[in-house]
């Protein structure tokens, strides 16, 4: 069973970029044998912010953690909130072991008030996830609050690009670069490398 774990920066709820995660949740386990699982950190972060330090996670900061490090892959959005993305999303991020998404295939996603925003998930969620050494995928995905009605997606031009994505992340894990993980993770390549 394939996991993929949406992870959805908002702090407030509804939330427009809980929404596009959704979307593109549906759109990149559709005709997979997918387990999906959605993280918003507006329940999450209370949880993860009693920790400092990934040694100090309770019980359920620690299943967070491990759902985001045990994923096949990833959906990373974040509203845009001063030209980055949220702290509670990086606050996440620092929890995570570096060695853990080595390999896994992200979309990266943003929402924001302008277009002017609009190269957010390359800017900033890009480098996050090259320090990961995770394989953010080539299309982007960035909405605004007129591609939207009710929470709800509603541009036919967003639903193109979500659509892309999907196909992006379905392709990586179908294919047989998916097994790069773990590849990389098996104990004697790692011996090999060092």
């Amino acid at each position: 069973m394939i996991r993929i774990v949406g992870l959805s920066g908002n702090v407030k709820a509804p939330s427009r970029t809980a929404a596009l995660t959704s979307a593109l949740l549906s759109e990149a386990a559709r005709g997979l044998a997918a387990e999906v699982r959605h993280i918003s950190l507006v329940d999450a972060a209370p949880i993860l912010f009693r920790a400092l330090r990934a040694d100090q996670l309770d019980k359920n900061g620690l299943e967070i953690i491990e759902t985001v490090e045990n994923a096949d892959a990833l959906i990373v959005s974040s509203p845009v909130y001063r030209a980055s993305y949220t702290g509670a999303l990086k606050h996440l991020f620092d929890l995570v072991d570096y060695r853990a998404l080595t390999g896994v295939p992200v979309i990266l996603a943003a929402t924001g008030g302008r277009a002017s925003h609009g190269l957010m998930p390359d800017q900033q969620l890009r480098p996050l996830m090259a320090f990961f050494k995770a394989l953010p995928l080539p299309t982007s995905v960035y909405a605004v609050e007129s591609d939207f009605s009710d929470y709800g997606v509603e541009s036919e031009a967003l639903n193109e690009r979500i659509a892309e994505a999907g196909a992006e992340l379905r392709a990586a894990l179908t294919q047989p670069a998916a097994s790069l993980r773990r590849k990389l993770t098996e104990p004697t390549f790692a011996r090999r490398i060092a």
